[in-house]
């Protein structure tokens, strides 16, 4: 029943998709976003009463110069946070580029799963294929991010489907990937990949908007990750505008009420 949620994610129609983030990792970059272990299960149900189709779970932080854990952590972790949403009727995806922390994901009742890798390992794409859960794929060359600019993003979009031809993964959803995943990226870069959202549409394939709290918009307004939220509620809406079919958010009800507002203007045109 859960995973009809994802699987009925679909390009350019409403309702648009509402991605709540649990992270388990207190490197975060945005301290205030870490959840407990023992509050996990308290926060994916609030965050569910207050609208989100899904709930992401992560257990390391991807941010530059965050503190690096291991993958037996990660693991560790994630298995820990999963134990407490088995049985719980919430549809969740798990938020991890490591293959062997994604084989200890499916031991528990995952949906999903969002690979900011955009499966760049072998092992990992050939776990999730014969999974044969949904996917959330990031514009990944080798290593999460390296695609700078524009042109490089729509590239590597083109493997990532390339790579899901080649394993018949078949139900999944692009990232363009707007973050700064490298030393090589700029708040410039993610800019520019918000401003041509709409150019994604080329893949014919739904488009995941991932961008809050996050530092281009800090960057703009001159504000720590903890009062980004009117900045990142603005993007929000302009990729709404330009075609995301899911929203993934560290602030459940309030990205709520811009998709209503968006819906509610649109719904007659």
């Amino acid at each position: 029943m859960q995973q009809c949620v994802v699987n009925k994610i679909a390009i350019g129609e409403t309702p648009v998709r509402l991605m709540g983030v649990i992270n388990c990792s207190p490197e975060s970059f945005y301290a205030s976003s870490y959840i407990p272990i023992d509050c996990i299960h308290k926060t994916a149900v609030l965050m569910t009463e207050q609208g989100a189709d899904m709930i992401d779970i992560g257990a390391r932080s991807t941010a530059p110069n965050t503190q690096a854990i291991s993958g037996s952590t990660e693991a560790s972790r994630m298995d820990e946070a999963l134990k407490e949403l088995d049985g719980s009727g919430i549809t969740v995806s798990v938020d991890t580029l490591n293959p062997w922390v994604l084989e200890v994901c499916l031991k528990h009742e995952i949906h999903a799963v969002n690979d900011i890798s955009g499966l760049s390992s072998t092992l990992y794409a050939q776990r999730l294929a014969e999974s044969g859960l949904p996917a959330f794929l990031m514009a990944s060359n080798n290593q999460p991010g390296d695609a700078v600019g524009l042109d490089a993003t729509a590239a590597a979009l083109s493997t990532v489907v390339d790579r899901c031809k080649t394993y018949a993964i078949k139900n999944y959803v692009l990232d363009p990937g707007i973050g700064i995943w490298t030393p090589f990226r700029t708040v410039d870069d993610d800019w520019t990949l918000c401003r041509h959202f709409s150019d994604f549409a080329k893949f014919d394939r739904p488009l995941l908007a991932a961008v809050s709290r996050k530092t281009f918009i800090g960057d703009l307004l001159d504000r720590w990750p903890e009062d980004r939220l009117p900045g990142t509620l603005a993007v929000t809406l302009m990729l709404l505008e330009k075609g995301a079919s899911v929203i993934r958010t560290h602030d459940v009800a309030q990205t709520l009420d811009v998709m209503r507002v968006y819906e509610n203007m649109v719904k007659e045109q």
